[in-house]
């Protein structure tokens, strides 16, 4: 078989691209679409060093930092892309790429980490904090994303097979396209984390500080928690408005590399994460330490994370994402700290392997090939 890998665009080397270098472990001769490609020599591995054949926004003014102001531009760019000769399409979608055009003998299976977050349910978060709400833009913003949802939800048609990265995803796949959908979770390179049962008197988060991933409230909740430490990775557009809130008890590190971020994972006694996150990667991660989680309880996180009512806890959650809901869970999870055992918590980790996502895709490709084969298509 011939087949086409296709992907929004390349700029970083992130969840989306870890998923498909998995899916390039699997189909190795595969070849490979997108937007755009700024991915820099030197950094591409993951993608077996393949040129990727781009679009016309690769060449437009800035596209290499401002690929997302042509946002209007990219079903058109999408669909300009030429994956006619290929048998097999596997999309890997968090905005446009599952409207690539396909033909009806081709197969086309959609891995989507989301439908077009930004024009779909939370339209109205994006164009809050993107300061369009109101005014000429904000109309002319509105009209951009109406026409991108009824874009999306038409090309939809074209996909032969769903498959969304968690629970959640699928019944936000339902309720966009009206379509079911496999789930396959996400590869965690979980192999990568030791576990440690020593665990330390601090708890952790990581990640990029951006409005939705609400560090601003684990630092809030934590400062009017004196008596404990926090410790908090990442870096970001909001690090500085964090920092001036963060109490003498919360230390920011700021950006640090992944040998310092996998020792203070490993050490910490809890990982606090209160983004709702369509899968969550990081605190798949934490408990691949051995580490506990307390999380927000939505999202992909009531997938990846036990909480206090199963058998083999590994976390717990809380109910709002508030200071005091997450001072209560902080302080319930002391409560519980003895329910929660390290090298449990990482066998239930290794469930999200990269070995299991490869064997998951494999037979689930191999089992629509045969399908079309058997219905003589």
């Amino acid at each position: 078989m011939k087949i086409a890998v296709v992907h929004d665009w390349f700029v970083t080397y992130a969840g989306a691209e870890k998923v498909v270098e998995r899916i390039f472990d699997i189909f190795p001769e595969a070849d490979l679409f997108s937007l755009v490609d700024f991915i820099p020599d030197g950094q591409r591995d993951f993608i077996k060093n393949k040129k990727v054949q781009t679009s016309f926004i690769q060449k437009l003014p800035f596209s290499n930092k401002k690929y997302r102001a042509y946002l209007p531009f990219m079903p058109v760019a999408i669909e300009q892309l030429d994956v006619s000769k290929y048998d097999l399409v596997i999309s890997s979608s968090h905005a446009v790429a599952k409207g690539i055009i396909t033909g009806p003998d081709q197969i086309h299976i959609s891995y989507v980490h989301s439908p077009i977050r930004y024009a779909w349910d939370l339209q109205h978060q994006y164009l809050k904090e993107s300061g369009l709400e109101k005014g000429l833009k904000g109309w002319i913003a509105k009209g951009i994303l109406h026409y991108i949802r009824n874009w999306d939800y038409r090309t939809a048609n074209n996909v032969d097979y769903f498959l969304a990265n968690s629970k959640f995803i699928g019944r936000r796949i339902w309720r966009v396209y009206r379509r079911e959908a496999n789930v396959i979770y996400p590869p965690v390179d979980v192999t990568a984390f030791l576990l440690n049962e020593k665990k330390e008197d601090f708890y952790m988060t990581a990640s990029r500080m951006v409005p939705y991933k609400k560090i601003d409230l684990i630092v809030k909740a934590f400062t009017k928690m004196a008596d404990k430490k926090l410790v908090v990775i990442g870096d970001g557009p909001d690090f500085q408005k964090i920092k001036q809130v963060a109490g003498p008890n919360v230390e920011l590190l700021g950006y640090q590399e992944f040998s310092v971020l996998k020792d203070y994972m490993q050490r910490a006694k809890a990982f606090v994460f209160a983004a709702e996150e369509d899968f969550g990667i990081t605190p798949v991660e934490a408990q691949a330490c051995g580490t506990p989680v307390i999380a927000y309880g939505k999202g992909g996180a009531l997938e990846t994370v036990n909480g206090l009512n199963s058998d083999i806890p590994t976390g717990l959650f809380f109910a709002e994402q508030t200071e005091e809901s997450i001072i209560e869970a902080v302080q319930k999870f002391e409560q519980n700290q003895h329910n929660f055992v390290p090298i449990e918590i990482r066998k239930h980790a290794l469930k999200f392997s990269p070995e299991r996502f490869k064997e998951e895709l494999k037979s689930f490709v191999d089992e629509a090939v045969m399908t079309k084969k058997e219905r003589g298509l």
